[in-house]
């Protein structure tokens, strides 16, 4: 049999579990997650290679209408760059739930060309089980779906059966990459992407979308990785915020963000975090494009 080989695409609304998604395709972590909308600012790819083909998974930022600033047009423009020259596109939606952004998502879902598998996420969360199906009758009135997965990224349920059509509706063809390869992201780049996790997840109150990290120095010292981050908030008062009282704020942030570099990549990590204030750094995209976003 010939091996199938295709670039998928996961889109969808904000926090309806694209990432979760992706990191259980791939059987481990590669996106980070966290309960606030807009945790995913770039196009990542995940290489899911199996004995009867490659799969090219690219998670998207959340497609969303609030805000209109910078960061919030240049997360929109990302999602929708994603969508050019793939295979497949794969739109997640929650279970019982279609918001108008679920709407704004299959908008340009449906008019990027390629064929739509739509996975409806969350069913464990779902109670009540005979409400699922009128709700996938009604979801599938909404366009001409190639196929409709119900599953639960969290748990695991049906995943397999999502990845399974997904492969076979790709073309026929050779890998693109090596087989033990996960994706075409440099640690430097997780390296930051594992720090601000953290900060998301212990600030998404205090600092809603204005913290950003750039890593200054990420150096192989022979089994070990140096790596220099800087925290970019907006304005004095939230420098505060993440340092904390005594510095115990951001120590502990830190040495989270360490443990999961290490998990990552495999070996001892020394983090040196510094904290420092870029004005309205959300509201201007040469600031956004020097910090790595739209890549």
């Amino acid at each position: 049999m010939a091996e199938r080989c295709g670039t998928v695409a996961i889109v969808g609304r904000p926090n309806v579990g694209k990432s979760t998604l992706l990191n259980r395709l791939l059987g481990q972590k590669l996106a980070i997650t966290s309960h606030k909308a807009q945790t995913t600012r770039h196009a990542i790819l995940g290489v899911k290679s199996r004995g009867d083909g490659q799969i090219l998974y690219v998670d998207t930022p959340g497609l969303h209408q609030r805000g209109g600033n910078a960061l919030n047009r240049l997360l929109n423009r990302t999602a929708r760059a994603a969508l050019a020259d793939v295979d497949l596109i794969v739109l997640v939606v929650e279970a019982l739930r279609f918001t108008d952004e679920d709407a704004l998502a299959l908008e340009a879902a449906g008019a990027a060309g390629p064929p739509v598998l739509l996975a409806v996420n969350k069913v464990d969360r779902v109670k009540d089980k005979t409400a699922l199906l009128p709700d996938l009758e009604r979801l599938a009135a909404r366009h001409a779906f190639a196929e409709i997965v119900p599953l639960s990224a969290r748990t695991g349920e049906q995943v397999q059966l999502l990845e399974d059509r997904v492969l076979a509706r790709l073309p026929e063809g050779e890998r693109v990459y090596p087989q033990d390869q996960l994706t075409d992201r440099s640690e430097r780049f997780f390296a930051a992407e594992l720090l601000r996790e953290q900060l998301t997840r212990r600030y998404a109150q205090e600092l809603p979308y204005a913290v950003s990290v750039e890593i200054e120095r990420f150096e192989d010292q022979g089994g070990r990785y140096l790596i220099h981050a800087l925290i970019w908030v907006e304005r004095e008062t939230q420098k505060a915020i993440v340092i904390g009282r005594g510095g115990e704020a951001l120590k502990a942030t830190a040495s989270e963000a360490r443990r999961q570099m290490q998990q990552m990549f495999g070996c001892p990590v020394h983090l040196e975090v510094w904290v420092k204030v870029k004005a309205s750094w959300s509201s201007d995209e040469a600031a956004l494009v020097s910090l790595g976003y739209g890549d």
